[in-house]
């Protein structure tokens, strides 16, 4: 009886201590994937002393959740270490959050200006090297060669303290740039500690280092602020990127504050404040930059694994030229569609974000699941399964293959991009509160692919002795061998050497 008694106790532990380890993992959804919504179900809850988090994998709840924000709050707390520079979007109440998003969606357009031309020669480096560049000259119209990975054997110092040149001198852009660089390589240091704190005496030379980027960063985006400014006092036109949006913004802000504010008016605020300007210019960038980057390493990897697919998304670049794809891009885009079902598949299968947190009211909410009304209970996280929607059987099939031509269908002789069921693709959100960046980075993926793929083939280079399946097998062992830092990231996705060669 004993033997029995403590026989249960030992399994009982053991299964706590596997469920445990198994939901306790920073980025587990990608290890479990459906598994867990296998096991019990569309809707599931782990428990812990401290709080209790749903997880929903039902398109129609999912469609719910993301429609009614004021029952299924945006957990804005969460989100405060990004601001390194001030309020943001990213933290902005349900209520705030159109007065930022208004500012922020206007300048991302389908403008396109060459700065991803160029090689990539280290997957992880020259991705981010090349998602900064063409978010750095559609954002804030500062154009820059690109540097492959190759092109700085020896390290330098990051950065240069901003001088008193124009902002637009290559000097000054080139401090912008490396500042930049060196706070989003290091944005988790930069949220944690903050710069207070790196910047102590005592710190490491390398923490200094990142808090005089940080520093310096701040800096640039007080003279590019200025200099906007004095632009459009002028009656110049600006720079015609973010900056103008944002020297529009303050102005609104001033004059509504310089009017009596809007809270004695109880109408909605107006504008965004100078911290907030500079919070957003950040998260953009952060936001912006890693999701592009660690997306474009995914899908480089996945076509250099596949060749076939190259040829695919090839056969629509026929006929087109460089000049034309840079010049016309605006025309070209909706034509592009295999280039952005690149994008769209790739996506799919590796989301940078597995699941979406949300919290309920302070009101119990009920949802419909199934056919059966589920009551949740109030301040409880409810956190919709991206993924596990994403790779749904239901809706996908062969859903764990990387197949981008099943983003493609032919309707009347032309070809045209699918629309995937209700909430069974969200890579952006959905709802209200959904990315403003959805559509500038579909611009910015496709346009990469079309530059690259019309004249060049990415090729994974061989380890002695390795044939192609074999080398093919390893590829793909590396875009699996993930972990989830502020998003999924491949841990090592240079242990894959490639090659880019012209083919026209």
């Amino acid at each position: 009886m004993i033997l029995e008694i403590l026989g249960l106790l030992f399994f009982s532990y053991l299964s706590w201590s596997i469920i445990f380890g198994r939901y306790s993992r920073r980025g587990w959804y990608f290890a479990d994937r459906w598994e867990s919504h296998r096991r019990y179900g569309p809707i599931w809850a782990i428990v812990t002393p401290r709080d209790v988090y749903v997880n929903v994998a039902d398109p129609e709840a999912i469609h719910d959740i993301f429609q009614r924000r004021t029952d299924f709050i945006r957990p804005s707390h969460l989100y405060k270490v990004l601001e390194v520079y001030g309020p943001c979007i990213s933290t902005a109440s349900w209520t705030d959050w159109p007065r930022h998003r208004k500012v922020l969606a206007t300048p991302f357009n389908e403008t396109w200006d060459g700065a991803a031309e160029g090689q990539i020669t280290s997957v992880a480096k020259d991705t981010r090297t090349l998602s900064l560049n063409v978010l750095a000259a559609t954002g804030f119209r500062k154009s820059f060669p690109f540097q492959s990975a190759n092109d700085h054997p020896v390290a330098q110092e990051p950065h240069s303290t901003p001088r008193k040149e124009d902002a637009d001198s290559p000097v000054a852009s080139a401090g912008y740039r490396d500042a930049l660089q060196t706070v989003l390589d290091n944005c988790i240091f930069l949220m944690v500690l903050g710069r207070k704190w790196l910047a102590l005496p005592f710190a490491p030379q390398s923490w200094r280092q990142i808090a005089k980027a940080a520093d310096d960063f701040q800096r640039y985006m007080v003279r590019m602020l200025d200099e906007e400014t004095k632009a459009l006092n002028y009656g110049q036109a600006g720079s015609g990127g973010l900056m103008t949006s944002f020297v529009r913004a303050m102005d609104l802000k001033q004059k509504a504050d310089a009017e009596g504010g809007t809270a004695a008016s109880g109408s909605p605020p107006k504008g965004l404040t100078v911290d907030e300007i500079f919070g957003n210019i950040f998260v953009i960038n952060f936001a912006g930059h890693d999701t592009t980057a660690n997306t474009l390493a995914f899908g480089l990897l996945l076509l250099a694994a596949y060749p076939e697919v190259q040829d695919w998304v090839a056969e629509e670049l026929q006929g087109l030229t460089d000049e034309e794809i840079k010049n016309h891009y605006a025309d070209l885009f909706p034509r592009l569609r295999r280039c952005r079902a690149i994008l769209l598949e790739t996506l799919r299968l590796f989301p940078p974000i597995q699941s979406l947190p949300k919290r309920t009211s302070s009101e119990p909410q009920c949802l419909q699941v199934g056919g059966r009304t589920i009551v949740v209970p109030n301040d409880v996280g409810v956190h919709p399964s991206l993924l596990t929607m994403h790779i749904n059987a239901q809706y996908w099939s062969e859903a764990m293959a990387w197949k981008p031509s099943r983003w493609i269908t032919v309707a009347e002789a032309s070809e045209r991009v699918i629309t995937p069921a209700r909430s069974s693709f969200l890579p952006w959100s959905d709802g209200p509160q959904n990315c403003p960046g959805n559509k500038f980075s579909q611009v910015e993926f496709v346009a990469i692919m079309a530059i690259l793929l019309r004249a060049h083939r990415i090729d994974a280079i061989a380890n002695p002795g390795e044939s192609f399946r074999e080398t093919q097998a390893r590829v793909l062992a590396t875009t699996q061998d993930v972990d989830m830092q502020l998003l999924l990231r491949m841990k090592d996705a240079d242990r894959v050497r490639m090659v880019v060669r012209r083919v026209a």
